[in-house]
């Protein structure tokens, strides 16, 4: 629940850059993955929550086409285009190709849109793994729609916010992302079928608190190895024959292991054995089964560590040492693309303490980085924030 002070120091801040205090304000969350790892590009299933940190954007509509933004978290700079001019990357000020790829994907899509004054800020930590750019992409998308009645969907927010992202700013992100931001629910994870789009939502215990433990290790190099992880399950499918490594299942993948590398192999066992546990982890969560969702979790980290070879000894270490703690009471697995980044638990409210307590008294005399705890709640997708 976004708080009234925030909305009230949005319009403030919007006030004192345009003039005026806003028409609408729009949000849109950022998501931890609770399972399903890399399995989004490759047809399968995932299952995020929205989390309750979100992007803002205060607006309100002009009578001509331009459209100016006003970044809060960048000391107010400031960014002015017109829609009746082919849209094109900002040279210098990366923020804007989210806004930019946003409107102009709008636009391909043959939607009348109007020109707008809009003042951008959020909490959702940048670089963390926790998809600060796809609630972005969302959050203008959704104010876009509502501005302009637009007749779309949230899903179709979300597809235009993913191919923004793909073809206008050239991260080559699966949709997850954006469908959550999107099309989340308060107290509900999403399981999302990355081919056929189709989602359920599953119900998240109330007596669990979701924490995300952000390592604090940079993610160096997350591109280039995203690019190769990609391609290498890619390569498997090829010569398995199937049009992704969703349509293999663990008996099958073991006959045909002398076709593939062993490390391609390895990627492929990732994929595969992830997509299961991702679909017995809802069934688990959903029936607040524990132990079961214990068990899945800590394989789901351990296939990233062996197979997919995308963690970090910092990360491992936070993932062993909590594991330990909360053992059947929850779980805890890294999250997000690798190399870096978080980790998410999900355990009983009242070990909460004791997993901060813990965190601070061994990880940074362990690896020399400091951690940075969130604790959050699974939260509404995109909407309007109305008075």
């Amino acid at each position: 629940m976004i708080s009234k002070s925030a909305v009230k120091e949005l319009k403030n801040q919007f006030e004192s850059q345009f003039g005026a205090q806003p028409e609408h304000v729009f949000q849109a969350p950022g998501r931890v993955n609770l399972i399903g790892e890399h399995t989004d590009y490759n047809d399968g299933f995932v299952l995020p929550c929205a989390i309750d940190y979100q992007t803002l954007v205060a607006v309100t509509p002009r009578e001509d086409n331009q459209v100016t933004v006003v970044a809060a978290d960048y000391a107010n700079e400031r960014d002015t285009f017109s829609l009746d001019e082919d849209i094109v990357s900002h040279e210098t000020q990366l923020w804007s190709n989210y806004i930019r790829g946003v409107i102009k994907h709008l636009q391909m899509r043959g939607l009348t849109l109007g020109g707008a004054d809009m003042l951008v800020t959020g909490n959702v930590p940048q670089g963390a793994g926790l998809s600060s750019s796809a609630s972005l992409e969302v959050a203008i998308g959704e104010t876009f729609r509502g501005l302009f009645s637009l007749p779309i969907s949230k899903q179709e927010v979300a597809l235009n916010g993913q191919e923004a992202e793909n073809q206008f700013v050239g991260c080559n992100c699966g949709i997850m992302d954006q469908m959550v931001s999107a099309c989340g629910a308060e107290h509900n994870a999403l399981l999302l079928d990355c081919r056929s789009l189709e989602s359920k939502l599953i119900h998240m215990p109330t007596d669990l608190s979701v924490m995300i433990i952000n390592s604090n290790v940079k993610r160096g190099l997350v591109d280039s190895e995203y690019n190769t992880r990609r391609e290498q399950c890619e390569e498997a499918a090829r010569l398995l024959s199937v049009k992704a490594l969703r349509d293999v299942d663990l008996d099958t993948l073991h006959e045909k292991k002398s076709l593939l590398s062993e490390v391609v192999y390895r990627r492929a066992h990732h994929i595969v054995s992830e997509n299961k546990r991702t679909l017995d982890a809802a069934d688990a969560l959903e029936s607040a089964d524990y132990e079961t969702l214990s068990s899945l979790m800590a394989e789901s980290h351990q296939s990233m560590r062996d197979d997919f070879e995308i963690t970090v000894k910092p990360i491992d270490f936070i993932v062993s040492l909590l594991g330990e703690f909360i053992a059947d009471k929850g779980g805890v697995r890294m999250t997000g693309g690798g190399f870096g980044g978080c980790v998410v638990a999900l355990l009983p409210h009242s070990m909460v303490e004791g997993a901060r307590q813990l965190l601070e008294t061994h990880y940074f005399q362990e690896t020399g980085y400091k951690e940075t705890v969130y604790i959050c709640t699974a939260s509404d997708g995109a909407s309007e924030i109305l008075d």
